[in-house]
């Protein structure tokens, strides 16, 4: 989908980005590197500062300081011919609902041609499965068509870089699904990285090959869903009636601690249940405290989690 790369460095190269608005320190030495191709998300609670990195990157926004290079150009000097590599979808666009789908998309296409040959009309509406919609004013579209729209006007110069802002904000379940197919598809083409923001966990597990976990103005996690999974499993909880009394103990050693339970328990123990934690639980809890204002301790929380499952899978491997 997307133009030779212009060079061989990595899509996005970050180092101790930091944004402060008044006395408020939103972004605090954000360090990233993206290399090109496949898909990585960038998530985190609202107000952890998601939305002002992707600006910055994107260059709609400045930087209070550090360095930053976007398909190596220093985003707040980049050009038209820099832009036009790049596709952004934000969270809402307005326009002219009156406009015709085929309409919007050619008008659109032609801001790229001194750059690029942009996808055609037709092919990208039936890229992006909107193809009987195509007389249609946009007004019309369901929230799930609006949103491919917004895509397809994000992609119709065959970016190298596309930006995802909470790509599916305010979408029923279907309209989700339909959505994260379409994004699949996209990344069967070849030559576009895909940065998407969002503050679903789920939704990052189910599109990204790597997720970026930002809180407190930082990056506090970085790898694949089955990394980041197996690093949050750092303790169990089991679960048990004993002589009519309720049980609770948390080991990090489920298996042995069950099979000592049941040698010794002479038929006691009943309705036994065994809770891992998951890289869902802590990522709730993390959200959880920064809805609460705790900020500084659920980043404190979240990272001790990691780091005590780092720490047990050293010990179990010595």
């Amino acid at each position: 989908m997307g133009h030779p790369p212009a060079y061989d460095g990595p899509a996005i190269a970050v180092s101790d980005l930091r944004m402060r608005y008044g006395d408020k320190d939103v972004l605090t030495g954000l360090d990233l590197e993206i290399e090109p191709g496949g898909v990585t998300a960038l998530l985190g609670p609202n107000g952890a500062g998601k939305t002002t990195t992707i600006e910055i990157l994107e260059g709609f926004r400045g930087r209070s300081d550090g360095e930053v290079s976007v398909l190596g150009v220093d985003p707040a000097r980049g050009d038209e011919a820099w832009r036009a590599r790049l596709g952004v979808v934000l969270q809402e666009w307005r326009d002219n609902g009156k406009w015709k789908v085929r309409d919007i998309v050619g008008h659109f296409a032609e801001y790229y041609r001194p750059y690029t040959e942009p996808w055609g009309a037709g092919e990208l509406l039936e890229m992006v499965g909107l193809t009987a919609q195509a007389g249609q004013r946009i007004q019309t579209l369901s929230g799930g068509q609006r949103r491919r729209l917004d895509v397809a006007l994000g992609i119709i110069g065959k970016p190298s870089l596309l930006f995802l802002d909470e790509p599916t904000t305010g979408f029923d379940p279907h309209a989700r699904r339909e959505f994260h197919e379409l994004i699949h598809r996209l990344t069967d083409l070849d030559g576009t990285t895909i940065l998407l923001t969002t503050h679903d966990l789920d939704e990052a597990e189910k599109l990204a090959e790597r997720i970026v976990i930002l809180a407190g103005g930082r990056i506090i996690a970085d790898g694949s869903p089955d990394q980041l999974a197996r690093a949050a499993a750092t303790t169990a909880e089991v679960k048990w009636i004993q002589e009519g009394q309720l049980q609770i103990h948390a080991t990090e050693d489920a298996t042995d601690f069950v099979r000592k339970l049941l040698a010794t328990d002479d038929g006691k123990v009943t309705e036994l249940e065994i809770h891992r934690a998951s890289l869902e639980d802590a990522y709730l809890e993390l959200v959880a405290k920064f809805e609460a204002g705790q900020a500084a301790t659920a980043v404190d929380t979240f990272l001790a989690k990691l780091w005590l499952a780092s720490f047990a899978k050293r010990e179990a491997t010595r």
